[in-house]
């Protein structure tokens, strides 16, 4: 069992071989959380990659379907505002 100390900045960093162990590299999230015995930590799982077929069709369509013409003007339209706005 190994032993680390509570920085003034309130890190810790944990040993070596436990990183290793755990294949957690610099970067690696984690949830805390208090429990009665003392502090869990778990790491947060990363979200895979995902395609647009896997994802497409998931949201509600909350406007009837633009043509691309429409599309390009809104575009327009918007891009007119924000540079009269100094924006762009």
């Amino acid at each position: 069992m190994e032993t680390t100390r509570l920085s003034s900045k309130g890190h810790i960093t944990l040993p070596e071989s436990v990183r290793e162990a755990r294949h957690w590299r610099a970067g690696t999230e984690f949830l805390v959380e208090s429990t009665d015995e003392g502090v869990l930590l778990r790491p947060l799982k990363p979200l895979l990659p995902s395609r647009l077929d896997e994802v497409a069709g998931r949201l509600a369509a909350s406007h009837s379907a633009r043509s691309i013409v429409e599309i390009d003007d809104a575009i327009d339209a918007e891009l007119a505002v924000r540079r009269d706005r100094g924006r762009y």
